[in-house]
């Protein structure tokens, strides 16, 4: 037995509604016929300031570029550096460049870099560093290359020294890298 649909079928529409619907709707169109018709306001332009003319415009300045070096800004001078310094500058460092660090390396807050004069120079100047750091009380400190005496670092905490040979220096330019300028 089949399914009756849920749907009544339309009615269709009588010959009075036909007639009724066609009255009404000349009468609405009337209504509307009869109501003016609003016109848009237009709207009027904001009064315009007076642009003040420009003189002839003067050439534009070519922007300077920047130096690939920015300029060394002092190491924070903690009685660490500072012992650090003394040290260098009583074994005659030379060349003894304080690069400092604090926010650009995790590793450490500043790097002093120095070269000697020959491999036994070097290597006597790291072993005097670690003796004058233990005896100031900030303990046996590793140091590493000391036995070539061509690079030889000295890893005080907050401050890593790195001791070189001039020709040793030149070559890995640790100034560079760290965009202090270079020594040349």
């Amino acid at each position: 037995m089949p399914l009756k649909s849920a749907k009544k079928p339309a009615k269709k529409a009588s010959p009075k509604a036909k007639s009724v619907a066609k009255k009404s709707a000349p009468k609405k169109a009337k209504k509307t016929a009869s109501k003016p018709a609003k016109k848009p306001v237009p709207k009027k332009p904001a009064p315009k300031k007076p642009v003040p003319k420009k003189a002839a415009a003067p050439a534009k300045k070519p922007v300077p570029k920047k130096a690939a070096a920015p300029a060394k800004k002092p190491a924070p001078q903690s009685d660490l550096l500072k012992r650090i310094l003394t040290s260098l500058d009583d074994d005659k460092a030379e060349n003894i460049i304080t690069i400092d660090l604090e926010g650009r390396s995790a590793l450490c807050d500043a790097a002093v870099i120095a070269s000697g004069r020959s491999s036994r120079h070097v290597s006597a100047m790291a072993e005097h560093l670690a003796r004058r750091l233990k005896e100031g009380g900030y303990g046996t400190r590793p140091v590493n290359g000391q036995a070539q005496g061509d690079w030889v670092l000295v890893d005080a905490g907050d401050v890593i020294v790195h001791l070189f040979r001039p020709e040793v220096r030149d070559y890995y330019d640790l100034e560079g890298m760290w965009s202090v300028g270079s020594r040349k």
